[in-house]
């Protein structure tokens, strides 16, 4: 496993799990399996509907909890100062723990103009010791800069979507200029067309790999945190298999240019569902 350090000087598996679309049911024997192939990094948030599951798998894993890292989000709905602190709340007691690792502000939903209070409220959830470290996921540049100039803590992680049809370099270049590590949901574009590209497929056949597992890893070079998702034990133990090879310069540089600014999900400027 690969660790970075955050800008609190917390350390971050480089490589964590992701439970969206998982149902709470199914998430328990996915995380379990996680947890047994090596992953220490469980990315959930209230609006999966599944931190009850996640926070069994946590229960009967034989890993010490100070092993595993748990990030979870308040959700749109949940957004403001007070509201903040009671959904936090509700999420340590659906999963069962006495701390987070990571908690996120899951949108900026910017029409309510409310992300400034929220990330206030998480500010004191972090200062308090409830959680190690605090973020923000699917903030544009503009979101971000207005945290950095109304509060006090800057986020640690911004999780956004990103494969290499949606590379978000410009993103990127901002956070590694704030020192806010970028993280990559829906790294693999859903399982959609960017796995079957021919340039992928071309380099994972020269590499004895998949073409999800060359993503993954072209994600750990771009020094990103990656979240696949798989419930499929076969898949949940391939995507872990990604620290024994290494992509060269080029190969890095042909994925780059595939980038089309194309995106699965919503547009954060204009997502503004509660």
């Amino acid at each position: 496993m690969n660790f970075i350090t955050l800008n609190n000087q917390l350390k971050m598996p480089q490589l964590g799990f992701g439970v969206w679309q998982v149902d709470d049911e199914a998430a328990t024997p996915a995380v379990e399996k996680a947890i047994e192939v090596g992953y220490r990094s469980i990315d959930t948030a209230m609006i999966y509907k599944n931190e009850r599951g996640v926070g069994e798998a946590i229960r009967l894993a034989n890993v010490p909890r100070e092993e595993l890292f748990i990030t979870s989000k308040v959700w749109n709905g949940d957004q403001g100062y007070e509201n903040t602190l009671k959904a936090f709340d509700e999420s340590l007691e659906r999963l069962g723990l006495e701390y987070l690792d990571l908690y996120l502000i899951h949108w900026p939903t910017p029409e309510y103009d409310d992300y400034v209070d929220t990330y206030k409220a998480m500010e004191k959830l972090y200062k308090d010791g409830k959680v190690k470290a605090i973020g923000v996921c699917n903030f544009d540049i503009e979101h971000l800069q207005r945290l950095l100039d109304e509060c006090d803590v800057t986020p640690a992680v911004n999780q956004v979507e990103c494969h290499p049809y949606l590379a978000q370099n410009e993103l990127k270049t901002f956070c590694k200029k704030h020192d806010i590590y970028l993280e990559a949901w829906s790294p693999l574009m859903q399982g959609g067309e960017v796995l079957n590209h021919p340039i992928v497929q071309g380099i994972a056949r020269d590499h004895d790999k998949t073409g999800a597992q060359v993503i993954i890893r072209w994600h750990l070079q771009n020094d990103s945190i990656v979240i696949p998702k798989s419930v499929t034990p076969s898949r949940i133990k391939e995507n872990f298999d990604v620290f024994g090879f290494e992509l060269s310069d080029d190969e890095m540089e042909i994925i780059n240019n595939l980038d089309r600014g194309v995106r699965n999900g919503p547009n954060p400027s204009e997502m503004n569902v509660r």
